[in-house]
């Protein structure tokens, strides 16, 4: 359970009551939220975009495929 403290005022019983159903709704968005999983990457924040491409397998060519860009 939570305590919620007043610390300056004196709200009336309809004030308390909005910041009450606040702060249990957010709590409840919060929880359902958590449950979904991890957001999904976008592209830009993809670790994957800091690997280098494979080198080339070696065969006729490949000297010169190593040293160009594609």
């Amino acid at each position: 359970m939570v305590e919620i403290k007043v610390e300056r005022g004196t709200p009336t019983a309809e004030e308390l009551a909005a910041v009450v159903a606040l702060v249990q709704a957010r709590a409840a968005a919060a929880g359902s939220a958590a449950d979904d999983g991890p957001a999904p990457l976008d592209s830009w924040a993809d670790p994957a975009r800091n690997v280098p491409p494979p080198v080339p397998a070696p065969g006729p060519g490949a000297w010169r495929a190593s040293a160009w860009p594609a």
